[in-house]
C-alpha cells in the first residue's frame, strides 16, 4: 500500500490537473461555456478538500479507508476529465 504522504501528494496533483485544464479551456475557447468550466473546477477543488479532511482523519480500518479514499480520488478526477471532454464538443 502506498503511504498516507503519497496518497495526499496524490490527491493535490490530480485535482490540480483538473482546475490547469479548466483553466486551459477558458483560455482557449473564450466563447464556449466558461462557467461549466470554473463549476468543474470548484467541484475538483470541494473533492480536494473533503478528500484530504477523509486522508487525515482515517475511519475503521486504516488499509481499507485508504484504499476506498484512493478510489474516490480516481473516480472523481475521471468523471471530472470526462466533463471537460464533453465541454469542447
Amino acid at each position: 500500500m502506498a503511504s498516507i504522504r503519497n496518497i495526499k501528494k496524490d490527491i493535490v496533483y490530480l485535482t490540480n490537473e483538473v482546475v490547469l485544464d479548466a483553466c486551459i479551456f477558458i483560455n482557449l475557447y473564450p466563447e464556449k461555456k466558461q462557467d461549466e468550466a470554473l463549476a468543474i473546477a470548484n467541484k475538483a477543488l470541494d473533492l480536494r478538500r473533503d478528500l484530504l479532511h477523509r486522508a487525515n482523519h482515517p475511519e475503521g480500518k486504516a488499509k481499507a479507508h485508504y484504499k476506498a479514499v484512493f478510489n474516490d480520488l480516481l473516480a472523481g478526477v475521471d468523471e471530472s476529465f470526462r466533463q471537460i471532454s464533453a465541454l469542447t464538443k
